[in-house]
C-alpha cells in the first residue's frame, strides 16, 4: 500500500467506526420499534431534500445540501409517524404502510428534482452511491457531530424509547407522552440515517443500518448485548469490506453490505 493511500484508508476506518455506532444505537431501536423500512424511506427522502437544495442554489439561495437532506428526512419520518397514528394506538402495520407511501413520494420527488438540476445531479447521486475512500475531513466532522447529537438524544430519552419500542400501550396507560417521544425517536433515526449516507450511500444504508441489529437480536440475551453485538457486526463487516476492496475491484461499502446481509440469512438458518 502506497503512502498516498494511508489518509484515505484512515478516513474510511473512522467512517466505519462512526457508521457502526449509529447502527448499534438507532439501528437497534429501528429493529426494536419494527420500523426498519423507515431507513430506506428517510434515506431517499434525504435525496429529494438534497436535490431541492441544489434547485434553490441555482436560483441564488444558498442552502447546504446536507441541511436539505436532513430536513426532508425528518419531515418524512414525522409524516409517516403522524399518518400511522402510532402515538395513539401503536398500530405497526399502519406505520409500515405509511412509511412505504412516504418512500414512494420521496423517490418521486427525488427523481423530479434531480431532473430539474441535471448539471448538479452528480452531487446528489454521490449520496445515492457513497464511497468510503472519497470522504473528506469535513464529511467526517459532519458525521461525527451528528452522531454525537444522536448519542445525546438517545441517552436522555433511552428509557422512554425502550418503553415505546416494547410496550407502547403500557406507556400510554402510564401517562407517557407517547406521541412526542415517538416523533423524537423517528426523527433521531432519520438524522442518524442521513449522517452515514455519505459513507455507504442511500442504497446500502439499509443493509448497514438494519442487518447488524437484526442479527444481534437473534443471538444476544440482553438489550445491552444487542447494542454491543450490533456494533461489532457492523464494524467487522466494514473493516472486512475495506480490506477486500484492496484485492477485488469492488466498492468497500458494497462488500460490507453483502457480507452483513449474507450473515443475516445465515443466522436465520443457524438459529431458527
Amino acid at each position: 500500500m502506497g503512502e498516498v493511500m494511508i489518509p484515505f484508508l484512515l478516513r474510511a476506518i473512522v467512517a466505519i467506526f462512526i457508521i457502526s455506532i449509529n447502527a448499534a444505537i438507532t439501528g437497534t431501536f429501528t429493529v426494536f420499534r419494527n420500523v426498519s423500512f423507515l431507513v430506506a424511506g428517510t434515506a431517499h427522502a434525504a435525496l429529494a431534500g438534497a436535490a431541492l437544495a441544489l434547485i434553490l442554489e441555482s436560483l441564488g439561495f444558498h442552502v447546504p445540501v446536507l441541511l436539505g437532506g436532513v430536513l426532508f428526512a425528518i419531515f418524512a419520518a414525522i409524516s409517516a409517524g403522524y399518518a400511522s397514528g402510532r402515538g395513539k394506538v401503536g398500530r405497526r402495520e399502519d406505520t409500515n404502510t405509511a412509511i412505504a407511501i412516504s418512500f414512494a413520494l420521496s423517490m418521486s420527488l427525488a427523481v423530479l428534482f434531480i431532473s430539474m438540476v441535471r448539471e448538479y445531479a452528480a452531487r446528489v447521486w454521490g449520496l445515492l452511491i457513497g464511497d468510503l475512500f472519497l470522504l473528506s475531513y469535513s464529511d467526517l466532522a459532519i458525521m461525527f457531530i451528528t452522531t454525537l447529537l444522536v448519542i445525546a438524544i438517545t441517552a436522555l430519552f433511552y428509557r422512554a424509547f425502550l418503553y415505546l419500542s416494547f410496550d407502547a400501550e403500557a406507556a400510554i396507560a402510564s401517562g407517557v407522552k407517547v406521541g412526542l417521544y415517538d416523533y423524537l425517536l423517528l426523527s433521531t433515526i432519520a438524522l442518524s440515517v442521513v449522517a452515514i449516507m455519505g459513507g455507504v450511500g442511500a442504497i446500502l444504508v439499509f443493509a448497514m443500518f438494519v442487518a447488524p441489529a437484526a442479527i444481534a437480536k437473534r443471538f444476544a440475551k440482553s438489550i445491552s448485548r444487542v447494542f454491543l453485538l450490533s456494533f461489532l457486526i457492523s464494524f467487522s463487516s466494514g473493516i472486512a469490506g475495506i480490506a477486500l476492496s484492496f484485492y477485488l475491484p469492488f466498492s468497500p461499502g458494497a462488500m460490507a453490505a453483502v457480507m452483513v446481509s449474507s450473515t443475516y440469512f445465515v443466522s436465520v438458518f443457524v438459529k431458527k
